[in-house]
């Protein structure tokens, strides 16, 4: 019989927090009939968000042709969005139940290379554009091609998304963690980046990329066109690629802030020796469409020969699914002003972002007014990263405890946290160990995509936690 250690290794060390054991524990008191606040992952339509209806009207009748049959079809289907499922058979005529090109519809990469252009002012290629899976299978994509061998170190931020840490252990290389600054509202300094490449080649790690997440997952900071200059500076002078994650660039809140893409300042810069592989998604932005999974990856300063092997290992899965690329399609080539669907598709768009940046402050506002716990305001994204005050462990001499061990017991500390969280109120959030946190500081990630009046019992649920779980720590009551 097989046996846990007859594994590979590198899939026994990959750990992803979002979907780990306290949310299988949510699932477990959910089937007991429990009402569980799922806050861990950004998903948006399990949180209540409608689906865009033009997006679904679109897919409706290229899943179902005959519909367009029907003499009373534009009862329910405005005309460009027949004209639209028309095109899309044109350019697909088997439809969704048949294979694409392995990179996808050619029609659709060249809608994204429009977006691009139109978006930044500057050359896009179709050619350069990877349709895939959600904008993850891209991620673990690329990270599988950089990664040569044991000794390739990936840079990424800490706090991080945990998709990263997980693939570069499940691929074999090394984690290099550069810190973002809480003090400083998460922001990056080229010193952090200085200090994490520092060491590398004194540990015979060789760094193949740095990855930057713009707006920020788990802290919803979003960098400025100065920021973005002096990351694309500080890979040139180290020869290292950059990985935009750039899948929360709609999700823009804060006022004075804007989201600036990597590929508009490399443009900008005249940079055309760093390789730049940025991300997109239909999961995140305003449609939140995670089930359709699709998403894009463009390969910019890249080689052909090596954007030929992304395209092989693409090809390996065959093609991205085809109601994923569709809604890719969308999110890149909206309806245009003056078709019949262009009003309501628009606010359907303001009424869900509106809506994110109401909650966004008002999750803020309502954390920082608990005693022992703060929360920097989100300014893009859709997770708010909070940081929480536990009591001292008598228990423990942390002085003694070299980094590793201190690393261990404070995501032990922090996960008990979460449980204790999710056992008594039902509400659901991950830890914060599992994106990485500055010694010494407790934080978990939730969502702010709960409708308002779920956000306004959440922070009332957690302040009375909080307090009492404070207590009973200082009381040496067991947890």
């Amino acid at each position: 019989m097989l046996r846990l250690h007859d594994l590979n290794p590198h899939v026994l060390r990959t750990e992803y927090a979002v979907r780990g054991p306290i949310v299988e524990r949510a699932q477990a008191l959910e089937a007991e009939g429990r009402r569980i606040i799922y806050c861990n992952i950004g998903n948006p339509q399990a949180l209540r968000q409608r689906p865009s209806t033009y997006l679904r009207q679109l897919l409706s009748l290229v899943e179902h042709p005959q519909l367009m049959d029907d003499p009373g079809a534009a009862r329910y289907f405005p005309a460009d969005v027949i004209a639209r499922a028309h095109t899309v058979l044109t350019e697909q005529p088997p439809g969704t139940g048949a294979y694409t090109q392995s990179c996808g519809l050619p029609f659709v990469r060249r809608q994204v290379a429009a977006f691009i252009a139109g978006r930044d002012g500057i050359p896009a290629d179709a050619a350069r554009v990877i349709l895939t899976d959600g904008a993850s299978r891209a991620i673990e994509m690329v990270l599988l091609a950089l990664i040569a061998g044991p000794h390739t170190g990936i840079m990424i931020p800490v706090p991080q998304y945990p998709l990263y840490s997980a693939a570069i252990a499940l691929y074999g290389g090394r984690q290099m963690d550069y810190a973002i600054d809480e003090d400083t509202n998460w922001q990056l300094a080229g010193d952090a980046l200085e200090h994490a490449i520092g060491g590398a080649s004194e540990s015979g790690i060789r760094p193949a990329a740095v990855v930057v997440i713009n707006p920020g997952n788990p802290t919803g900071a979003v960098l400025t066109y100065d920021n973005i200059a002096m990351i694309i500076g500080f890979a040139k002078r180290h020869g290292i690629a950059i990985l935009a994650d750039e899948v929360y660039q709609e999700n823009v809140y804060a006022e004075g802030c804007r989201f600036v893409s990597f590929a508009k300042v490399m443009h900008d810069l005249g940079e055309h020796d760093v390789s730049l592989f940025s991300f997109h998604s239909v999961s995140k932005g305003f449609l939140g469409e995670c089930g359709h999974r699709g998403g894009y990856v463009e390969c910019r300063n890249v080689p052909d020969d090596v954007v030929a092997e992304l395209a092989k290992l693409q090809s390996v899965y065959l093609c991205p699914n085809v109601p994923g690329q569709l809604a890719v399609s969308v999110m890149v080539a909206p309806p245009r002003p003056g078709e019949a669907s262009y009003a309501s598709f628009m606010a359907e768009r303001a009424a869900i972002l509106d809506g994110l940046k109401a909650r966004a402050a008002q999750l803020e506002q309502g954390i920082n007014a608990i005693e022992g716990m703060s929360l920097v305001r989100p300014e893009g994204a859709m997770y708010g990263f909070v940081r929480f005050e536990l009591p001292v462990d008598p228990t423990v001499d942390a002085a003694r405890l070299s980094p590793e061990e201190r690393r261990r017991h404070e995501a032990g500390r922090d996960s008990a946290y979460c449980l204790a969280l999710l056992e008594e109120t039902g509400i659901c959030v991950v830890p914060g160990s599992g994106f990485g946190q500055r010694p010494g500081t407790f934080h978990f990630r939730t969502t702010f995509l709960p409708p308002a009046e779920e956000i306004e019992a959440l922070v009332e649920r957690l302040k009375a936690f909080h307090e009492r779980y404070g207590r009973q720590r200082t009381d040496g009551v067991a947890r």
